[in-house]
């Protein structure tokens, strides 16, 4: 079995000839259960660590988790978003520069600052810093700053999960009255974010999909993209042998108050199961009281059948998956979606959408998973009935999808990956190899070139 983890002895040495990177690491916000963006940066980092390069996070709030070898350096934002005291800006003696006016007086006028202020405040840090660091890996940030990173002569990678422009669609389509032009403000640094990634190159894209999603939406060349997948912890999830599965039960893993996840229609379809079966929900998400979830559940008479989890460590949550008959993944739109993936590794039978990157993540339609057409809450609720009364199609399943993680998505794979991503684009901005000689070597005309 490929496992994903650190190294516990010395050091290691990349493999090659290469010496170690330098890598600073850049995520505007890195929460760990919401969003993806903690996930990735933790996991990432970590891995590289272990092949023996030398990683520095730079992150806002919220902070990530990081393992042992790898730095982190915080670069605070005023925090206007944080889950205890949110929209609320400091007392004006705590603002230190033009930097925290901007964020506060676009928060104040409903728009989103954090990724432009963010890229703005690592431009700043990283210049006074231009010896420290090989290279800068930006996690979707795509502000303004990252110019001025790139053209301080640091080479640079980005990864672009998916373009947002998606999840402002859905969301306005969604909204009602007044809060169309509210999320439209809320979105607008999506016009920033394709400005800036048509001027980046390489970017580092989860699947085929969202390459092309990307290139619609945000106008990037897709010469620029190369596909490079996302992985899973297998040290946390895995079959569980020790875990029985509880009859009935399905889990999720979104955030349950955006409407692009599909949470909705999970409910419904558990309300139509509720009517004929004992099932329960398990949800990892952390619903707005009084949101659009909270009232559906007690809309659907969900609440004595539903739990919503969060806050959990990794090793809570594969157990979490593993305990499960069958997981859900309803999004209207995922760019790659690491719940997906969780799910497949704890050998959880899986029905998701067949919509964005998830047929690439799941493969064969009923396979490893099994994809519907997304929206539709009557056919989730005759698929799960489907697969509930079949154990032996469980099982089936629960065994071909963890065949599937271990081919495919690995976290030690994704690093060994975009390490070579890395020494391709230094060698194309600074024109030399990465051996211990530094010998001179010809600039590629892209980051993926021959």
């Amino acid at each position: 079995m490929t496992q994903s983890g650190t190294s516990t002895g010395p050091t290691p040495e990349p493999s090659g000839d290469r010496r170690p990177l330098r890598v600073a690491l850049l995520s505007y916000r890195s929460k760990q259960h919401v969003g993806g963006q903690g996930v990735y940066v933790r996991h990432l980092s970590r891995e590289l660590a272990a092949l023996g390069h030398q990683v520095t996070v730079f992150s806002g709030q919220p902070y990530p988790v990081l393992d042992e070898g790898v730095a982190l350096e915080k670069l605070p934002s005023l925090d206007l978003y944080n889950d205890t005291n949110p929209f609320v800006a400091p007392p004006l003696r705590h603002w230190r520069d033009w930097i925290d006016v901007l964020e506060v007086a676009t928060m104040w006028t409903a728009g989103f600052p954090e990724p432009l202020t963010y890229s703005l405040r690592a431009n700043r840090e990283l210049r006074r810093r231009l010896n420290e660091f090989d290279v800068v890996h930006d996690n979707q940030t795509l502000g303004w700053g990252l110019l001025g990173v790139k053209s301080a002569g640091l080479p640079l990678v980005t990864t672009i999960h998916h373009p947002i422009s998606v999840d402002r669609r859905i969301e306005i389509a969604e909204a009602k009255g007044l809060q169309k032009l509210s999320k439209r403000r809320w979105y607008g640094f999506v016009k920033m974010q394709a400005r800036v990634a048509r001027r980046l190159d390489p970017i580092l894209v989860p699947s085929q999909s969202s390459a092309d999603d990307i290139a619609r939406e945000f106008g990037v060349d897709p010469a620029t993209m190369e596909v490079t997948p996302l992985g899973v912890d297998t040290r946390y999830f895995h079959p569980r042998p020790d875990v029985e599965r509880v009859p009935g039960r399905i889990v999720c893993t979104a955030s349950a108050d955006s409407p692009l996840k599909g949470v909705a229609v999970l409910l419904r379809a558990a309300a139509k199961l509720a009517t004929e079966r004992d099932v329960t929900l398990t949800i990892v998400s952390k619903p707005r009281p009084g949101g659009p979830t909270d009232l559906l559940v007690d809309e659907l008479g969900l609440r004595d059948r539903i739990e919503f989890v969060s806050g959990i460590d990794d090793d809570e949550l594969g157990r979490l998956i593993a305990g499960a008959q069958v997981a859900v993944v309803p999004s209207f739109y995922e760019g790659f979606s690491l719940p997906a993936v969780e799910a497949m590794a704890c050998g959880t039978p899986l029905i998701a959408s067949h919509a964005g990157a998830l047929p690439e993540v799941v493969g064969t339609d009923g396979d490893a998973g099994r994809l519907i057409p997304p929206g539709d809450p009557d056919l989730l609720a005759a698929e799960l009935a489907s697969l509930f009364d079949d154990d032996a199609e469980r099982e089936r399943m629960s065994a071909a999808a963890w065949r599937r993680v271990q081919e495919r998505f690995t976290w030690k794979a994704v690093a060994e990956l975009t390490a070579q991503r890395y020494a391709s684009t230094i060698t194309a901005v600074k024109g030399t190899t990465l051996d211990g000689d530094h010998r001179p070597a010809p600039v590629r005309a892209r980051a993926n070139g021959a």
